[in-house]
């Protein structure tokens, strides 16, 4: 293993001469890595490998303070300032929820961890077994950097060159054609809804995949629209005020942000939120399509968009704010409406 990533190093340090503004992500696929092997080049100088039970690292994290929790895919950059608070697990799955830092945790991805320093810049990195990044956990001027180096010195790896068996996921399944589907039967369980959770049973149950399913839903709750009016969505909720919520996610990590967006910029191919508690990055090119979806609930429709990349996997989910017991706010139903010319029944 050292020896893997003393050469690794050599040709990632003469990439990065070459290409000081491609990101380690980009930079890993170029090379025909992992971003996690990447990370670990630097053990011994600019990483530290952590081991033990994430899940107690975790519950370690709110001693950090206020920190920026990062998670991302292939398409999107979530970024949200705040204090992990009531971190909790049952078995494999936990919850962080506090009022800024929201998220679903599914540990069973979460394979390898570091303690990172980038010209100080600090931060606790996961990767799942395929080496790709799961979540990020960076430190900034008002966090608590002697609780770092005690939480460091609790997991550091006893032997951090133990040999990172890093293996892909199998490719997603091809989807079933859509004769072989119970169509009727799909449809009148979409319209029997009583929570949206119940919709991935829903999917797994009829043998559907997300894309699919949309294509399928009953008439009048799911459509189409296109790029431009989900970006004309972004700024009405904006100039409105109307508080959203924002999700995005990985096999790992659903980061969550519930509030309002203000400051919307287009830079090249990217379309983002940079707002001081909030940032966004999403890669608009990668977009091959975007939904209105709504859900029947106990509380009413509860409207949504969706968008996906070319494979179909999500990139990310966007509905008004509300909670359970509450219905959808009439402020975000009148928005998309306005934008996308949707009609509601």
């Amino acid at each position: 293993m050292k020896n893997f990533l003393k050469t690794l190093k050599e040709r990632y340090e003469a990439f990065k001469a070459e290409n000081p503004k491609v990101r380690i992500r980009e930079a890993a696929k170029q090379l025909g890595v992992s971003e996690a092997e990447l990370v670990a080049c630097g053990i011994g100088e600019t990483a530290i490998r952590l081991e033990g039970d994430f899940r107690e690292m975790l519950k370690d994290v709110p001693s950090l303070g206020y920190v920026m929790a990062l998670t991302r895919n292939d398409h999107v950059v979530h970024e949200r300032k705040g204090i992990y608070e009531q971190v909790s697990f049952d078995n494999h799955v936990g919850l962080v929820l506090g009022e800024d830092i929201d998220l679903r945790l599914f540990m069973i991805h979460w394979a390898f961890g570091f303690a990172v320093n980038e010209n100080e810049r600090l931060s606790l990195q996961f990767f799942d077994k395929s080496g790709e990044a799961v979540h990020k956990i960076y430190l900034n001027e008002k966090s608590n950097r002697d609780a770092f180096g005690a939480l460091v010195e609790k997991y550091r790896a006893a032997d951090p060159y133990a040999p990172m068996e890093i293996s892909p996921y199998a490719a997603p399944e091809v989807p079933q054609p859509d004769e072989n589907i119970d169509i009727t039967g799909f449809q009148k369980a979409w319209l029997n809804m009583k929570d949206t959770h119940e919709f991935f049973g829903m999917l797994r149950k009829y043998k559907v995949s997300r894309t699919q399913g949309l294509r399928l839903a009953p008439e009048g709750y799911a459509w189409e629209i296109s790029v431009e009016q989900v970006k004309q969505v972004f700024h009405s909720v904006s100039k409105k005020e109307c508080p959203v919520m924002i999700f995005v996610g990985n096999r790992g990590c659903i980061q969550i942000h519930t509030g309002l967006v203000h400051n919307i910029v287009q830079t090249g191919g990217w379309f983002n939120v940079l707002d001081p508690e909030f940032n966004m990055h999403l890669k608009d090119e990668a977009i091959a399509s975007a939904w209105v979806v709504r859900k029947p609930t106990e509380d009413g429709i509860v409207t949504g968009i969706e968008l996906y990349d070319a494979d179909g996997q999500n990139i990310i989910l966007m509905f008004g704010k509300r909670k359970p017991g509450i219905p959808e706010q009439q402020l975000w139903r009148d928005i998309i409406t306005q934008e996308v010319r949707a009609m509601y029944v």
